[in-house]
């Protein structure tokens, strides 16, 4: 677990977000229950091995940014907040969260961080067509890099 960042999203999301999205958002940043159905990141695979010694998937569902409490590798706080706009004139909602990530969970972080910059407010597109979503660093490093979502795809580094 050497390869740890620091994963810190502030995003403020259009008010079109389905009562079932907002729960299920709510969940993964630690501050909802585990819903029946999931529609933003659908599948957890996990490898598991039973007890015949066969690897095999199974759906391991758990919050993506749900971390709370002292950060393990990039010092402060760990912590994640959902907010609604109504008394600000860009209504929706303000998300703000602060969490380590391993490369290992890119993907499902990612899938994530996509569907939050498909329903970003406009004023987080960029020029290019990419939407600033947050900031990631790398522990060891002092200065984050803007995170973007474009085309699809989020800009993990390499």
């Amino acid at each position: 677990m050497r390869d740890m960042y620091e994963l810190m999203i502030a995003v403020d999301l259009r008010d079109e977000i389905s009562e079932a999205e907002l729960a299920e958002l709510s969940w993964h940043l630690g501050v909802g229950q585990q819903p029946e159905r999931r529609s933003i990141v659908t599948r957890f695979p996990v490898v598991v091995t039973d007890d015949s010694g066969i690897p095999h998937v199974e759906d391991d569902p758990r919050p993506l940014l749900a971390g709370r409490g002292a950060a393990w590798r990039v010092g402060g706080v760990l912590c994640s907040a959902l907010a609604i706009r109504a008394d600000l004139p860009v209504k929706g909602w303000a998300l703000m969260s602060r969490q380590e990530i391993h490369p290992d969970e890119f993907d499902q972080v990612g899938e994530l961080l996509r569907w939050l910059a498909a329903r970003a407010h406009p004023t987080h597109l960029r020029e290019d067509g990419a939407v600033g979503i947050g900031f990631l660093r790398f522990h060891e490093d002092e200065i984050p890099a803007v995170l973007r979502v474009e085309s699809g795809q989020v800009g993990w580094p390499a």
